[in-house]
């Protein structure tokens, strides 16, 4: 008998304005369930991080190149997917209904009786008015707003745009897709009876850390737009509100807003930083310098977990650590009751959070969250002669944390549960970007991803640039200086969040 294979589903998904984040939980959802995922130009890249990484992705830019599609080819795509059993996620950029040409895809679908579920997005327009400190309504101002394409289609023989009525509406205008017709619109808008003194306003790369702002009247908006090199994707906002009072552009007076800031850890440390600087306003660049290699399969390591519950003290000295740690618990059927009565350290709030999320709180974090600080704490605060500990962390940790254990009169094993390994990069385009100014700031957070980097980045193309090095710690410091690299500003709290602070500090 003829097997029949069942017909997929397809999800309209809105990818929001710019920012990944912005996607509904919805979204990142069936992102997340998708067998195949069909994205448009204006869908941030990020968002494929929502993705299985077996998941086939497929793009489909339009009016863009020799590898651009039309709606046709992109309804059959959608077709043929489905046909074979897939989940499919069309990912739109902003709102898949709002000029986003939904309409002619679902209605592909439900001639061929495939089902399919729409998923809204934030769409551009409510997005840049709300990052530009401008609301689309106001009661004082505006109890009305219309959205208008600035695009229509190429085929039509008239245009649907009521110019007369839209030049009396009174309230907010929004156009999307108007850049390439902004002389016309603002022509138009006028003849009709606008007032060229109406404010307007024009808002690109909007949620984004390069999002620009231009404000202006109606008849000098398109030569502002010109000499500000504005370009799309933007969104036009006409009408009263787009006079709103520059206090409320909270998005650009953000601590980093624009700034470019290379992040060199490793890949998972790299999404957790770069997650950091986008809620500050900046510009993540990722350049991967290491990569954490397990060590758990050893014998070593094997024997030592057999027997945890006999240590008073074990030690965990970074994030990575803590999760390698738990990744091969898992793996065992094994949970933190391995521990028993012994008690748990952590070198820093970092570290102790990473505990937290496997439910344990830390019995001992130092004040200043280096290794030598630890020891030195913890003897303080309890007597650690005879006392047996347990170091888990990597192998090219130093030795001060050790010795300074031993000499205190504990028993100390020093059993490694990862290393760090040297990842090769393409570097002309970052150096490029270095030598041209447009790189503000290096960011390291171990000696491994100063080492990583500077085996691949000249340190005299940095020390004679206008970038700024930022260091997380002492130790870190130290191994840039041992390399003759200058150090801008050091983390007073050696964390993340405590690099972030201090580079903010530096806009102060």
């Amino acid at each position: 008998m003829k097997s029949v294979v069942d017909k997929g589903i397809v999800y309209l998904v809105g990818a929001g304005p710019g920012r990944a984040d912005l996607i509904t939980v919805r979204g990142a959802e069936v992102l997340g369930a998708a067998d195949c995922v069909i994205c448009d130009r204006l869908a941030n890249p990020a968002l494929l991080k929502f993705a299985r990484p077996d998941a086939e992705i497929i793009h489909v830019p339009k009016r863009i190149g020799s590898d651009s599609f039309t709606q046709e080819q992109i309804n059959n795509l959608l077709l043929e997917k489905a046909d074979a059993g897939k989940t499919v996620v069309r990912l739109k950029g902003g709102d898949p209904c709002i000029f986003g040409r939904c309409a002619e895809e679902v209605r592909a679908l439900a001639d061929a009786g495939i089902d399919f579920e729409i998923v809204p997005g934030v769409t551009a327009a409510i997005a840049a008015a709300e990052y530009a400190g401008i609301m689309l309504t106001d009661r004082d101002y505006s109890s009305q707003v219309v959205f208008v394409t600035g695009h229509e289609a190429d085929a039509k023989q008239k245009s649907n745009i009521d110019w007369q009525w839209l030049a009396k509406f009174g309230g907010t205008i929004v156009f999307y897709m108007a850049m390439g017709n902004l002389d016309f619109i603002t022509y138009e808008l006028i003849e009709a009876g606008m007032a060229k003194e109406t404010p307007a306003a024009v808002i690109a790369d909007v949620s984004l850390p390069s999002q620009k702002t231009v404000r202006a009247s109606l008849g000098r908006l398109s030569q502002k737009c010109e000499q500000g090199k504005i370009g799309p994707p933007a969104i036009v906002v006409i009408g009263a509100v787009a006079a709103s009072d520059p206090r409320l552009n909270w998005f650009m007076k953000k601590p980093l807003f624009g700034k470019n800031i290379v992040v060199t850890r490793d890949t998972r440390g790299n999404a957790d930083f770069a997650a950091k600087i986008i809620s500050a306003g900046g510009n993540p660049i990722e350049f991967t310098t290491i990569k954490i290699r397990p060590l758990t399969e050893s014998s070593r390591f094997l024997q030592t977990l057999a027997k945890i519950a006999e240590y008073d003290w074990v030690i965990f000295t970074s994030g990575s650590g803590v999760t390698i740690f738990f990744d091969v618990l898992e793996s065992l059927g094994k949970d933190a009751r391995v521990f028993s009565s012994a008690k748990i350290a952590a070198i820093g709030s970092e570290t102790a959070a990473k505990l937290g999320k496997f439910a344990i709180k830390p019995d001992f974090v130092p004040t200043v969250f280096t290794g030598e600080e630890l020891a030195k704490q913890l003897i303080g605060y309890t007597n650690l002669q005879g006392k047996k500990i347990l170091l888990l962390r990597s192998q090219l940790a130093s030795n001060e944390l050790y010795q300074l254990l031993v000499t205190a009169g504990a028993q100390v094993d020093d059993v490694p549960v990862y290393t760090t390994v040297m990842v090769k990069n393409e570097c002309s385009r970052l150096m490029g970007r270095i030598a041209t100014g447009e790189v503000n700031w290096l960011t390291f957070t171990s000696p491994s991803t100063v080492n990583g980097f500077f085996e691949q980045v000249p340190a005299d193309l940095i020390n004679s640039g206008d970038v700024k090095v930022a260091s997380i710690g002492p130790v870190t410091s130290e191994q840039l200086k041992n390399l003759g690299v200058r150090v801008d500003v050091q983390a007073a709290v050696h964390t993340v969040d405590g690099l972030l602070i201090a580079i903010e500090g530096m806009y102060e």
